[in-house]
């Protein structure tokens, strides 16, 4: 073993759960703003305890992404000060960007959004969590667009110097407006949306399992044992999520199209090797799962021709050796072929579920008493139907079981993009074995690895415990709240001295 197969384990290792906590701050930033602007609208508090309640996770979760993303830049100079050295008047610009605009946007907002609930007018107040999400959503563009660079380089030149070639940015603008980053941000942050949105339906389904075994106030109606859940403040949330996951779970798909598209052009190996193809083929099948093909849907897949010839993985490696010189060009076949369909697999099985529980959590039928239509209008619709239809408990058990299933599907789309990218770090002119720092020993490399693995551990742990206690807990009861002088604490009206007789003595 060499100190380059441990620099990528680290990379993968470090990148791997540093990204299992970002999709989740992009997804459950933009809800919990959500939730704060319905009780601004309307006034009710239970958006305001939801907003406070998912608010807190949303914290926990953010502070935790950014810990373990220092880590990441710290890598660039300690294993792979070559790759930084040839890319870093490229990268050098969105990250940047990202740090100075998206980064900070984001911390300033969300430190006015923590402490100022009773010091800003309401409406400032709701600004710095959408100020703050914007930040979130531009960080993820900036870091996007560099990744999708290594991928598909445009916008540069190669230079050479003392300390070797090096690429050094033209245009900036091909570099943000790449076509692999105009298919890649949506995909991964409509993924962010997937991940929220299970996350959400996850809290919520054990929050409705638990008002089955024990007495809560917050019941609009007596529960029976075996009966179906009762209608709560948790299917407020449930919808809002279940709605959140399908609408995103279909910019997936047609950015991953999308993605696949580009893949054909300009990685092809990575595509071929997504398939097990191994020849160059015209009208190319599509295997779902080992074993079962469907007929031309490769090739129609990739160019929109069921008849299109779909390079294969050898023809390409003999192309390759004869265009870059000698270099085994194939990545981890078994990986890249299993982390295609695991990503297919357990996003669909998510997004299915959210329509399921669509179907499920519909209102009931509209008509009258008498079993007329309804009349016609929203609003009349709606005091002509009945009650919601009300949460299967099976169905909340599925919600919590499903938790893992996006996580996982993030996870292998991220091996597949990464992998199946190798042996380069950028495509077509950087080798990974000419990207690793030449000082750095196996030994060091090995003694950093061990150290983050630990390190990264004992955070993942104490951020379970800290997220599971505050879903059990549950949200805070709100107590009775006094009349209110008509300007209200620092001139924001009644609604803002709600918001100070609610607010949590230890949540931030």
């Amino acid at each position: 073993m060499e100190a380059l197969d441990l620099a990528r384990w680290q990379f993968g290792v470090t990148t791997v759960y540093h990204f299992l906590f970002v999709p989740l701050t992009i997804g459950l930033g933009v809800f919990v703003a959500g939730l704060q602007t319905a009780w601004h609208r309307t006034g009710k508090e239970q958006y305001l305890r939801l907003t406070k309640f998912f608010g807190k996770i949303f914290l926990i979760n953010f502070a935790m992404g950014v810990v373990t993303g220092i880590v990441q830049e710290f890598q660039f100079g300690m294993n792979w000060s070559e790759y930084s050295v040839f890319v870093g008047d490229v990268f050098g610009a969105p990250l940047a960007l990202e740090a100075l605009l998206a980064f900070f946007l984001e911390s300033t907002f969300l430190g006015l959004w923590i402490f100022g609930w009773d010091k800003l007018p309401k409406r400032v107040h709701l600004a710095t969590i959408w100020a703050a999400v914007i930040g979130s959503n531009l960080s993820a563009y900036f870091i996007l667009a560099a990744n999708a660079w290594m991928k598909h380089p445009v916008g540069y030149e190669v230079t050479g110097g003392p300390g070797g070639d090096r690429a050094r940015m033209t245009d900036l603008w091909a570099v943000l407006t790449n076509s692999t980053a105009l298919a890649q941000v949506p995909h991964v942050v409509a993924g962010a949306f997937v991940i929220a949105g299970t996350f959400v339906l996850a809290v919520c389904g054990y929050r409705v399992l638990k008002e089955r075994r024990t007495a809560d106030p917050d019941r609009t109606v007596p529960m029976r044992r075996g009966a179906d859940l009762t209608v709560s403040m948790w299917r407020t949330p449930m919808r809002a999520a279940l709605v959140m996951t399908a609408l995103a779970g279909v910019v997936v798909a047609g950015s991953g199209d999308l993605s696949g598209k580009l893949l054909y052009e300009q990685q092809p190996m990575k595509l071929a090797a997504a398939e097990g193809l191994e020849r160059d083929t015209a009208g190319a099948a599509f295997s779902p799962v080992p074993g079962v093909e469907v007929p031309m849907l490769l090739s129609f897949l990739a160019t929109n021709d069921p008849n299109a010839v779909v390079r294969g993985i050898e023809d390409l490696q003999e192309e390759y050796t004869e265009r870059f010189g000698p270099e085994d060009y194939r990545p981890n076949l078994p990986v890249v072929y299993l982390s295609f369909r695991v990503m297919i697999v357990f996003g669909m099985t998510a997004v299915g579920l959210s329509v399921l529980g669509l179907w499920l959590t519909r209102r009931r039928s509209s008509t009258s008493s008498d079993g007329h239509p309804a009349p016609r209008g929203r609003a009349l619709r709606r005091r002509a139907a009945g009650p919601p239809r009300e949460v299967p408990a099976w169905f909340a058990r599925a919600c919590l079981l499903a938790l893992p299933l996006p996580f996982i599907a993030m996870i292998a789309g991220w091996l597949l993009s990464e992998i199946g990218r190798q042996p380069w770090t950028v495509q077509g002119e950087l080798l990974t074995a000419a990207s690793v720092s030449p000082g750095v020993s196996l030994t060091e490399v090995a003694v950093s690895l061990a150290v983050f693995t630990l390190l990264y551990g004992l955070l993942a742990v104490a951020e379970a415990v800290l997220i599971v206690r505050h879903v059990k807990a549950g949200p805070e009861r709100a107590p009775s709240v006094p009349p209110a002088s008509p300007t209200g604490t620092g001139g924001t009206g009644d609604g803002d001295r709600t918001a100070v007789m609610l607010q949590p003595t230890l949540m931030y």
